[in-house]
């Protein structure tokens, strides 16, 4: 970072600066020692910033160290705000013993910054520099990822790196996404992310025919001893009686794990002559039966079992699920084989069934850790084959999956709906594109609904309606119920909400929220019909947003691609829900619209939409006019004092 480009000592809107300097500097107050340590303020900027970032620190005097983690306070992603935005700033404690001045730093045009803690693809680099910063740091400490971790938006990893809490912790907010280049995700805390609003996104597909392939590889090595025969050769040795194998051609295997690997694996045994059988309490038997798989139970599964091949994922069910107490079940001189993960083998009980002779082989890709010691008992076995964690590692997996992680990473960064997050609603690509403006619209209502609830009041119980002619198992709502909730609590916390974070932090707050479908008859050609959003048990800023049946009600519609309000209490209105909104209940009369319209004109504001809904004429009315930019106080005091306007209240969208 260069000098600051200027300093500004007032709350003043600002300028783009030029120059090659990215910086712009604002003193927004001074907190002194009899303070709480907590100023609130609102950041303006006249036009839309784009790939920016926002710094607040505090310091005596400005200096581009306040750019440093150590004196900054918070840092946000302007990148998807709009052109206000509100903050409280809290100082931190050790700082309060002495006045401090309060400084906002504008990074303009900034790009996010990934740090990729472990090697990656070209490919995948490649994708990841064009959009944004790219910091390739590898073998980092806990204590060094822990420092760096608060300079980044992005994090990706592969099997290597733990992400605790404490990453989470240190990163201060600004960490939006973990990228795992694979499929497992027990090295990411999933609990800390989802609470620090992080989304983790893992790259399950790229790898997927590798590990399947490895897993065959091991089982033809292991049952041939083509590791055991190649190592006694080079040593000078033909022992042709010492190394006869066993045949695959009939044998059983046990693949445990029915997953995209499992699959792949039991596709390729089966083409070896094997029968396979497989358990997986959620695979669904149709797939298993039609490639000629039988689904069983566990106990069935490894007592009948004369291979057994392991794709479990890592979970508190499943570590060191073979067990003394399992190795017991199964047949004499069963083979394992081990790809997954190495936590779901208790290893000193392997070493003992394998001297025992329940055990005649394993051939073994993971370990409980990585790698494991040199002098270890499993490693060291003549029955056992060992390779260093090779699943994924063919030319075409590397490449692959560099390629799918960056693109997941590089969509979230902007914004873009994850079909591979593994910590946030799970739903289909196509299924993503169809929502799309549905979510839109999901967030806007529930923006709308808690700006209409009067500030004494508590948000507690919110339903949800969902009008549509699908059948319930063809609308997976999720997605949207997310997007309400943020939409509801944004405007009313410091809170940064995402799909992540959604239903932990309305649970936190003691939010409920409930869904409703009501099924229409007719085409299912789009997913919804309308969005309505209700808040019950509180006051109004608007009355007339209240329904018949006493909630905070708003409704709306998706028209042409472009979400719309399209009723508010019992008024039936059409507002493109784009900029922002003044709703006006007024007396129904010749004329209103004229004047209300002359004076946003004589203000320079903007109207993109104007809609009057009515109980019926020369009654009650409720105008909704949408604008692009906030109009003055004193624009909308004249508003309110047009006499045949009952109430009017301005809505920030």
């Amino acid at each position: 970072m260069k000098s600051l480009k200027s300093v500004c000592a007032a709350q003043a809107g600002c300028h783009n600066p030029r120059g090659e300097d990215p910086l712009i500097m604002f003193k927004m107050g001074v907190l002194n020692c009899r303070s709480t340590g907590v100023l609130k303020f609102t950041f303006k900027y006249k036009q839309k910033l784009t790939d920016a970032t926002i710094t607040m620190a505090a310091s005596a005097s400005p200096s581009s160290s306040l750019l440093s983690s150590r004196s900054a306070i918070k840092t946000t992603s302007l990148s998807s705000l709009r052109w206000r935005l509100p903050v409280t700033v809290s100082l931190p404690r050790h700082q309060r013993h002495r006045a401090s001045q309060v400084f906002v730093v504008v990074s303009m045009d900034a790009k996010p910054t990934v740090l990729v803690a472990e090697k990656l693809g070209q490919a995948g680099l490649d994708l990841l520099k064009d959009f944004a910063n790219v910091d390739c740091s590898y073998n980092l400490t806990p204590e060094e990822l822990c420092t760096k971790i608060s300079l980044c938006d992005a994090l990706i990893v592969r099997s290597g790196t733990k992400v605790s809490r404490e990453v989470f912790e240190s990163s201060g907010g600004r960490l939006k996404v973990v990228g795992r280049a694979g499929v497992g995700i027990d090295n990411v805390d999933l609990g800390a992310a989802t609470e620090h609003g992080c989304l983790v996104v893992n790259a399950p597909t790229a790898n997927t025919v590798a590990a399947a392939e490895h897993g065959i590889a091991l089982l033809t090595a292991m049952a041939r001893n083509v590791a055991q025969a190649d190592a006694s050769i080079k040593a000078g040795k033909w022992q042709r009686n010492k190394y006869v194998g066993v045949s695959l051609v009939g044998k059983t295997l046990a693949v445990m794990g029915f997953g995209k690997v499992g699959t792949e694996v039991a596709r390729r045994a089966k083409g070896l002559g094997m029968h396979v059988i497989a358990h997986d309490p959620y695979a669904p038997a149709d797939r298993a039966h039609a490639i000629g798989v039988d689904l069983v139970s566990f106990d069935e599964a490894i007592s009948k079992a004369d291979f057994i091949s392991l794709h479990m994922p890592l979970t508190p069910a499943t570590s060191k699920i073979m067990n003394d107490e399992n190795f017991a079940k199964m047949k004499k001189g069963v083979r394992i084989v081990n790809v997954a993960r190495g936590g779901v083998i208790d290893e000193d009980a392997l070493v003992r069934a394998l001297d025992a002779g329940i055990v005649a082989q394993a051939a073994l890709d993971v370990f409980t850790v990585e790698p494991p010691p040199k002098d270890s008992k499993l490693i060291q076995h003549e029955n056992v084959t060992v390779t260093p964690h090779l699943g994924a590692s063919t030319m075409e997996a590397q490449e692959g999956v560099a390629i799918e992680i960056a693109e997941a990473v590089v969509g979230a960064l902007r914004g873009e709906l994850a079909s591979t997050a593994v910590n946030a609603p799970m739903v289909p690509a196509e299924v993503l594109t169809e929502l799309k403006p549905y979510v839109t619209l999901a967030e806007k209502l529930g923006r709308l609904a808690v700006q209409l609830v009067a500030g004494g009041s508590g948000v507690k119980s919110v339903k949800v309606k969902y009008a549509s002619a699908r059948a319930p198992d063809d609308l997976d709502t999720r997605l949207l119920r997310a997007m309400v909730t943020k939409g509801l609590i944004e405007p009313i916390s410091s809170v940064f909400v995402n799909l992540v974070n959604a239903d932990f932090t309305a649970k936190q707050r003691g939010v409920r929220i409930s869904e409703e479908r009501v099924i229409l008859d007719g085409s299912p050609e789009s997913p919804l019909e309308s969005i309505q959003v209700q808040i019950a048990n509180v006051e109004s800023r608007f009355a007339s947003a209240i329904s018949e049946s006493g909630e905070v009600t708003v409704e709306g519609k998706v028209k042409d691609g472009i979400p719309h309000l399209t009723k508010v209490g019992a008024f039936e209105v059409d507002v493109s829900l784009e900029g922002n909104i003044i709703l006006c209940r007024q007396v129904d009369q010749p004329g209103m619209i004229g004047t209300v319209g002359s004076i946003l004109g004589e203000e320079n504001v903007n109207v993109s939409f104007m809609s009057v809904g009515r109980i019926a004429p020369r009654k009650q009315a409720v105008m909704a006019i949408g604008v692009d930019e906030q109009p003055s106080k004193s624009a909308l005091k004249r508003i309110g004092e047009i006499p045949a306007i009952e109430e009017f209240v301005f809505l920030d969208l």
